[in-house]
């Protein structure tokens, strides 16, 4: 029984993969697969038969026969989401998605990867079921995949400026650099680079870098044993009360409803901002 809107039900990277065979199966859901590395091969019933290279994007539709994976003897690797539900039937209704062109390419690999990961994470709650946010930034993610393929932002120079401005922006979650800094490294003044780059990853640089840091924060919650005030330095900023402001802001919950909304390892407990008394 599906889900009234919709949901997403499992998805991961799978690297050196060597395939499901080359028989056809049918798979009733939806899913993306997304090639981050090697070659491969897609067929499905309709007799369309494609070549895979390294950022390309598969849609795979509830009951359509297909077989994909890495050429006879090869191995590469991929990301993949199954999904389901009456809003992506409503895509294919209306022909924003369909079996007659399952294929999209997306590049830079290393933007559209960390794009596809980063949408079933808990930073933007609001208030809403994680089912409903995590459909809705899917399909946010595949107006920006339809709008990349129909206006070709894929060009060579293209893609391969935004993957260095990006590859910056990720290595300075430590915010050690401002960005005309960063702006510099890439022989750019700070506005052509804010133009330029909103222009191709649709948000600004300091967005970027903010929800990459954000991200990261989550992880380290989730993953590590780490206290706030201890992330707050990690992360480059002035204290433990700045990140929980910016945390906030950022995700509409505080570090300490982020812990208690998901699994964490135990730390010792955070000492509570003061905020200052009125005169």
């Amino acid at each position: 029984m599906k889900p009234g809107l919709g949901r997403i039900s499992s998805f991961g990277v799978v690297k050196d993969s060597r395939g499901v065979g080359q028989t056809m199966r049918i798979l009733n859901f939806y899913a993306i697969v997304y090639t981050v590395s090697g070659e491969g091969v897609y067929r499905d019933a309709n007799g369309l038969e494609a070549l895979l290279s390294p950022g390309d994007l598969v849609v795979v539709f509830p009951e359509l026969p297909h077989t994909y994976g890495p050429r006879p003897g090869k191995k590469w690797t991929e990301f993949y989401m199954v999904f389901e539900g009456d809003v992506f039937d409503l895509w294919r209704a209306k022909g924003l998605l369909t079996p007659a062109k399952p294929i999209f390419h997306l590049e830079p690999v290393d933007y559209w990867l960390e794009k596809f990961q980063s949408i079933p994470e808990p930073t933007l709650g609001l208030g809403f079921p994680p089912s409903v946010r995590d459909v809705c930034r899917l399909q946010l993610a595949m107006a920006e995949a339809l709008h990349s393929e129909r206006t070709g932002s894929r060009r060579p120079q293209e893609k391969d400026w935004a993957s260095r401005a990006c590859i910056l922006l990720e290595k300075d979650q430590a915010r050690k650099k401002n960005m005309p800094a960063v702006a510099r490294s890439l022989n750019m003044s700070y506005e052509n680079f804010r133009k330029r780059f909103t222009r191709i990853i649709g948000m600004s640089p300091a967005k970027y870098r903010d929800s990459r840091i954000v991200t990261h924060a989550c992880r380290l919650m989730q993953e590590t044993a780490l206290s706030n005030k201890e992330i707050a330095y990690q992360l480059g900023f002035a204290d433990e009360c700045h990140f929980s402001h910016r945390f906030k802001q950022l995700t509409g919950r505080s570090p300490l409803q982020f812990r208690r909304a998901v699994p964490t390892i135990t730390v010792k407990p955070q000492r509570r901002c003061r905020k200052g008394r009125k005169k």
